[in-house]
């Protein structure tokens, strides 16, 4: 069964280390994503429709946003993965340009090839996770701000981006779209119902879950389940709460089907997750 080996969230968004033995659904992130193979078997990942190879010469690359799955083969060996959840707003302390990292097509392809410097960094940020006991948030930080200020100088076209260009602006402009995911926001413990959020946005059903892929890049119920997954990593990591209250305040009938759906999405079991995340100091 996939695991979470280590796993660190701060104001930089989150980090962590997994051994994949399994697939995950597709699914998306908030902030823009990197993953990295430091051990175990060539392995894929789906992106943009697109299967790609995450291997020792490869890494893969997804926006904010974008739909994505892993696609392991159950009968394939293992493969740990290092994979890096980063904030825009973390970023924009060096460049403010790079709050574009949070919109479409920051970076223009799905997978690269790793650069000698990129593999050294990350080689190293993996070996401390693994290694590291005692990890001060400082070093962490610094590590992995170098790895990824490497990883968007190489691969990124940050220094082209056009903010004010047709599909890149950081907000939905469609009002009635923002209506409708607000809805979703403060009711995240209740069952998805297109019809519902189509009434919220006074448009049909067919009409509404058109605009709503079209204004988000993704479908009604991938969108929910990012803030449901959201919602349960940082309820995870950051309370005591006990996984029952947690998976009844996001909506699931019972804390199994939770389970289930927070380790399609993460790679991790709730419980697992919970035993190796740290949690760094907040801003």
């Amino acid at each position: 069964m996939s695991v979470a080996i280590r796993a660190f969230q701060g104001k930089f968004g989150r980090i962590a280390l997994l051994d994949m033995d399994r697939p995950l659904v597709t699914h998306a992130h908030t902030q823009c994503h990197a993953l990295i193979k430091v051990g175990g078997a060539d392995t894929h990942f789906s992106v943009r429709d697109k299967s790609v190879p995450l291997t020792d010469d490869t890494m893969v690359l997804i926006n904010s946003w974008e739909p994505h799955a892993y696609t392991h083969n159950v009968e394939a060996p293992r493969t740990i993965i290092l994979g890096l959840y980063i904030e825009p707003q973390w970023l924009v302390k060096t460049e403010k340009a790079l709050i574009s990292s949070g919109n479409p097509g920051f970076f223009p392809h799905s997978c690269v090839r790793i650069s000698d410097r990129v593999r050294k960094l990350s080689n190293t940020l993996a070996m401390e996770m693994l290694y590291g006991d005692d990890l001060s948030d400082q070093y962490l930080e610094e590590q992995l701000f170098n790895l990824m200020i490497a990883v968007i100088e190489s691969f990124s076209e940050w220094r082209n981006f056009n903010l004010l260009q047709p599909g890149n602006l950081p907000a939905i402009p469609d009002f009635r779209i923002r209506r409708a995911i607000s809805y979703m926001r403060a009711n995240l413990g209740s069952e998805l119902d297109i019809n519902t959020l189509a009434e919220q946005a006074c448009l049909s059903r067919a009409h509404f879950f058109k605009l709503f892929q079209q204004s988000t890049n993704v479908t009604p119920i991938v969108y929910a389940n990012v803030l449901r997954m959201e919602a349960a990593i940082q309820g995870i990591a950051q309370t005591q709460q006990s996984l029952a209250l947690l998976s009844g305040s996001l909506g699931f009938n019972a804390q199994s089907h939770f389970t289930r759906f927070f380790h399609q999405h993460v790679g991790a079991t709730p419980s697992q997750y919970r035993k190796v995340v740290n949690v760094l100091e907040q801003p």
